[in-house]
């Protein structure tokens, strides 16, 4: 762990004193929360505040690019804080008044908290970043074996909640505070021991999964499986969402193949998770989320509209009783549908560099060959890398139309990084409704992209890097 990094933005946090705070009425009922900050480089006009997935509250950036809410009734817990294309999370109880600051070139290195309430989220967030660290380092870890790869990954452990213990130290976090630090430090260590069979293969290249004994899935007798309060803390969900294919596929192997080999079928895999979900989470909102994420999964890589697609939603919406999720499911089959090969390009509006709405179809039509291609502000690499990659693809196919469509971007942040990265205006379009665009381009990934031909798809789930 890096303390000193740590200190010092627990230090930025303490110094932060924003007008903001200062400015506001004290509020008398000590069960408002107060939340507020500033943003540098906003790429948005507005801060969005949600409560697991549902809406509570947005408010516009000032002059000066702050931005506050105040809340009268709020149920203390994890919510999240969106600014276009970026979100964070954010933990609020009664009582607090927190304020952020933060420069979207640097969103979540940037992100700082200060006033009361702000030990927890200064915990999250560094707690995430680290993680993020972590990664390249136990990517190397997972070619030993499971004794020492358990030994490196409990030291990691014990950094992160050692931090946790002393800032607990003086009782300033609440119960179902410290729950959550606990939480978000235990669950991603889970996540890489989760992941260990699998990569190890991959890294080893050995042929079956490395035989594990009970010893390294011994935490697996602290999950909760049923924790309400966790629902969308993302190691957690992260976590189940390994466990259930590392169970589904452990499952599949001992009862389902007289080769100790997995079954291939990727329906019937799917089935096994539906089942094991069925039969271990009874919390209502955490087992529509995992059904609803194991229906996008298969449907997202399955890509036909068959009969095994039919009897797996068939499948989902005995399971489900979420009906919003059974909307999306049925949307995403009718968007796969739609992007067979001979049928006719999604007639969606993009909208132009001159604000002009205009139709994928019409696009289409301009030449014989079209490409649509995706990218987000949000994946600067990505962007950098796209960009090469497609001018590379225009001087190699110069019979194609290679049309790029922006997502989840500020209308502004989209025209100046148009300018700056001199595109050209006539092959680039934004995205208003990313939703619409997501369902009907079935928009799995930034890589993916849609070829046509005189506005009828050729390939609706191409990848750019290997699909031409």
């Amino acid at each position: 762990m890096d303390w000193y990094l740590y200190m010092v933005r627990f230090l930025l946090s303490l110094t932060f004193i924003s007008s903001i705070v200062s400015c506001s009425d004290t509020p008398e009922n000590n069960s408002t929360v107060f939340f507020g900050g500033e943003i540098v480089n906003p790429t948005s006009d507005y801060v969005v505040l949600y409560h697991k997935d549902n809406f509570v509250d947005s408010v516009k950036l000032d002059e000066k690019n702050h931005f506050s809410f105040q809340l009268d009734t709020l149920e203390d817990g994890l919510y999240h804080f969106d600014h276009t294309p970026e979100l964070q999370y954010v933990y609020l109880s009664k009582g607090d008044s927190l304020v952020a600051r933060l420069n979207t070139v640097e969103f979540d290195e940037s992100l700082v908290f200060s006033g009361k309430g702000s030990e927890i989220n200064n915990f999250l967030i560094e707690i995430f970043l680290q993680n993020e660290s972590d990664e390249e380092l136990i990517k190397d870890y997972y070619s030993l074996d499971p004794e020492a790869f358990s030994h490196k990954i409990d030291s990691l452990h014990k950094d992160k909640l050692a931090l946790l213990t002393e800032l607990s130290s003086d009782d300033q976090l609440s119960p179902k505070a410290l729950a959550m630090g606990k939480a978000s430090v235990y669950y991603n260590t889970f996540i890489t021991k989760e992941k260990y069979p699998f990569y190890h293969k991959k890294k080893t290249g050995e042929e079956t999964i490395h035989d594990l004994s009970n010893e390294f899935y011994s935490y697996r007798k602290e999950i909760d499986f049923n924790n309400k309060d966790l629902t969308y803390l993302k190691p957690y969900f992260d976590f189940m969402k390994w466990y259930i294919g590392n169970v589904s596929y452990m499952t599949c192997l001992d009862d389902c193949s007289s080769n100790k080999k997995p079954v291939s079928d990727r329906l019937h895999f799917n089935q096994h998770k539906l089942a094991i979900v069925d039969s271990i989470v009874i919390e209502k909102e955490l087992r529509n989320n995992l059904f609803r994420n194991i229906a996008v999964d298969y449907l997202k890589w399955e890509h036909n509209p068959d009969n095994e697609s039919v009897a797996f939603i068939d499948k989902f919406k005995t399971l489900s009783i979420n009906e919003e999720h059974e909307q999306e499911i049925e949307l995403l089959y009718k968007g796969i549908q739609n992007l067979q090969p001979n049928n006719t390009i999604p007639d969606i509006a993009v909208v132009n560099f001159n604000d002009e709405k205009i139709s994928l179809k019409d696009l289409a039509s301009k030449k014989e060959n079209t490409v649509f291609y995706f990218w987000t502000a949000g994946q600067k690499g990505h962007f950098r890398n796209i960009s090469k990659h497609i001018a590379e693809l225009e001087g190699k196919y110069p019979n194609h139309n290679f049309l790029g469509i922006n997502l989840r971007t500020s209308h502004s942040q989209w025209k100046q990084l148009m300018s700056e990265n001199n595109l050209d205006k006539e092959k680039q379009f934004y995205g208003e409704n990313f939703k619409e665009l997501q369902m009907a381009m079935i928009i799995d990934g930034l890589n993916k992209c849609v070829i046509t031909k005189d506005t009828v798809v050729v390939d609706g789930f191409a990848n750019l890097y290997t699909s031409l």
